[in-house]
């Protein structure tokens, strides 16, 4: 495992999820349940989100590597766009509204994996680390880099709630991710060019 590639699929998932539709329902949840039980269910969400999204990267990477890195610089870019429309879609009146109380701590757990999953496939967090996993073909390092930026995002967001946002604005981390995420594309470019 090459613990540079977990740590560049940490910084950039993490960043990108900071300002995410799912930290925020984590924040919604944390507020209105015991937080521990919250963040079981977010851990076990982003645990099956990350094998979904690096399995998908990993068949992908399957392909011949100069239209398959051809293939990524666009993703890496759709991407982008993805990640800076979220941004533009934000706000605090998206959150989920809950009414009442689940009631057993089973039940509790169960709703925040089912909001939190929800929340997460297709999204912004999960098309980077399947392009990740494509990209850098180490599943083992971008699944934990993946999986511990996704863990780390949801006990911020569970226990530290807004404070975070107060600290760095959602525009700056949506910002520095399409950032990185441009710079991986064209990265991706130059080896698709010089081969």
């Amino acid at each position: 495992m090459d613990l540079a590639v977990a740590g560049i699929v940490f910084g950039l998932v993490a960043l990108a999820e900071l300002p995410d539709t799912s930290a925020v329902a984590a924040v919604v949840l944390g507020s209105r349940f015991p937080p521990r039980l919250v963040l079981l269910g977010a851990v076990a969400a982003h645990t099956v989100q990350t094998v979904v999204a690096v399995a998908a990267g990993s068949v992908v990477a399957l392909l011949p590597r100069r239209p398959l890195e051809w293939g990524l610089v666009v993703i890496f870019l759709i991407a982008t766009v993805l990640v800076l429309r979220e941004d533009d879609d934000d706000d605090d009146d998206d959150a989920p509204a809950l009414d009442g109380s689940p009631g057993t701590r089973r039940k509790v757990v169960a709703t925040a994996f089912g909001i939190v999953l929800l929340a997460e496939l297709g999204d912004p967090t999960q098309i980077i680390t399947a392009t990740l996993a494509a990209r850098y073909t180490d599943p083992l390092a971008v699944g934990i880099g993946a999986a511990l930026a996704l863990w780390v995002v949801s006990a911020v967001a569970v226990y530290g709630g807004d404070r975070l946002r107060r600290v760095l604005p959602a525009q700056w981390l949506t910002r520095i991710a399409a950032a990185i995420l441009v710079v991986l594309a064209v990265l991706t470019a130059i080896d698709a060019i010089t081969g």
